[in-house]
């Protein structure tokens, strides 16, 4: 009979023990700075066993960590990896989502930042849950790069003024392996854990300045309004205290962002978006009011209305534009594809109106039920190594507030076959609520 592997927990070194550290806060005592930045090495060297940290991260999920820990947690974490320098003639900003249903407001920001004088290092994520991911949407796009060297990541910032990739193996390693634990042990939602999950990444970065979009409603992780300001709050004060110049806005996500739901539909909607079709004003608004954010902060604008007036004329002159398809080429992907992205982009082989049972106005939309019509029709990830469709979704959302029926349909699905088209047009047709009294009618 074969023997099992044993899991060997650390040992202690120098008197230090890591279940002392797990005592403490399991008991709801406060944790020094110096155990804080060794139990994190122990997570990304891998001499603290997955049962220490897991009962490290249910120790602070159930008794919390003061601002002080919460700083100390997250620098370590910051500090674990690889933390970029930079050297530019003007302020480094990033901003960051905590992720929703037609949410491509950093495929818009960013390029407008830079062209307002900033310059942009954005590390985004894959799609989670029912959230599409900015990775995700940039892969529809032939020959971006996602994860470029160290080098051509400053050469492109430099040059262009933004950057949006992946985060590298060397950027807070111990974030991934602590995210990776808290997954399967019920510790997602300590704001505590996430607070640092973000930040981690987001230090590593070296930005002077990082703007927060914390999300509400029924299409957000924070479902609760006062849950997300909660988080925006302990994100604002942890990387403040860090060094970090920030700023968050809690912005609704109670129906879809964009009129678009799936990665390559986004990206047409981003580039419309630049050349200056604006086919979601809320889009356009929470892009405006974070880049006013931004720019006030990073001291390029000295309020928010002469920030807007920047970005509005980056938007109108093409300037913004410019940028994105110079990153875009820079990071490996066609030179033309803002003058042809139906050319490049994904294309799916059915697309088709969806209509409504009956004529009504839109009251409310479960905009979870969207994002999973999205991974079901394989836009989105059901498990871990899953590859994407890239071409399916939905676009031409309908709103809350707008009439649909004989003449307006609800939206269209892209879908690869008829029999995943009609799937997803019914579950789009269950996510939508007309007429009154809640009462669906599609």
């Amino acid at each position: 009979m074969q023997s099992q592997p044993v899991e060997v927990c650390a040992a202690a070194t120098d008197g230090w023990l890591a279940q002392e550290v797990i005592r403490r806060k399991r008991d709801g005592g406060a944790l020094a700075s110096g155990d804080i930045q060794r139990f994190v090495a122990g997570i990304a060297d891998g001499s603290l066993c997955e049962g220490q940290v897991a009962a490290f991260a249910m120790a602070v999920c159930i008794r919390g960590m003061s601002l002080d820990e919460r700083i100390a947690l997250s620098t370590a974490m910051r500090d674990s990896g690889q933390v970029l320098r930079w050297n530019l003639p003007g302020p480094v900003v990033d901003k960051h989502s905590t992720g929703g249903v037609g949410d491509c407001v950093s495929l818009v920001l960013a390029p407008l930042l830079a062209a307002c004088g900033c310059y942009v290092p954005m590390i985004s994520g894959r799609g989670l849950g029912h959230t599409g991911g900015t990775l995700d949407k940039l892969q529809s796009i032939p020959g971006y790069n996602l994860q470029p060297s160290a080098l051509q990541l400053r050469e492109v910032v430099a040059a262009v003024g933004c950057a949006i990739i992946g985060q590298t193996a060397d950027l807070a390693p111990a974030d991934r392996r602590l995210y990776g634990i808290r997954d399967v042990t019920a510790t997602v939602e300590s704001i505590d854990l996430i607070t640092a999950s973000i930040l981690a990444k987001k230090l590593a970065a070296g930005l002077d300045v990082l703007v927060m979009d914390v999300k509400s409603g029924n299409g957000a992780f924070m479902v609760a309004t006062q849950d997300a300001q909660a988080l925006a709050d302990s994100i604002v004060a942890v990387a403040n205290g860090a060094g970090v110049r920030t700023r968050a806005l809690v912005t609704d996500m109670s129906q879809p962002l964009a009129r678009s739901a799936g990665n390559a539909l986004e990206v047409a909607e981003a580039i419309a978006l630049l050349q200056g079709q604006v086919r979601s004003p809320r889009l356009w608004e929470v892009t405006l009011a974070l880049g006013a954010e931004a720019l006030v902060a990073a001291g390029r604008a000295g309020n928010p209305v002469a920030a807007r007036e920047q970005l509005l004329h980056a938007w109108h002159s093409g300037a913004a534009l410019a940028r994105f398809q110079q990153m875009v080429a820079a990071l490996g992907g066609p030179a033309d594809l803002v003058q042809r992205p139906g050319h490049y982009l994904a294309q799916a082989p059915i697309q088709r109106p969806v209509w409504p049972a009956a004529s009504g106005q839109v009251e409310a939309i479960d905009t979870r039920a969207v994002g999973m019509a999205v991974v079901l029709l394989g836009g989105g990830r059901r498990r871990p190594d899953d590859n994407l469709d890239l071409s399916v979704g939905f676009r031409d959302l309908a709103f809350v507030g707008e009439a649909v029926g004989r003449q307006r349909p609800l939206g269209w699905v892209h879908a690869a076959s008829e029999t995943a088209a009609e799937t997803a047009a019914q579950a789009l047709r269950n996510a939508y609520f007309l007429g009154t009294g809640g009462q669906s009618v599609c």
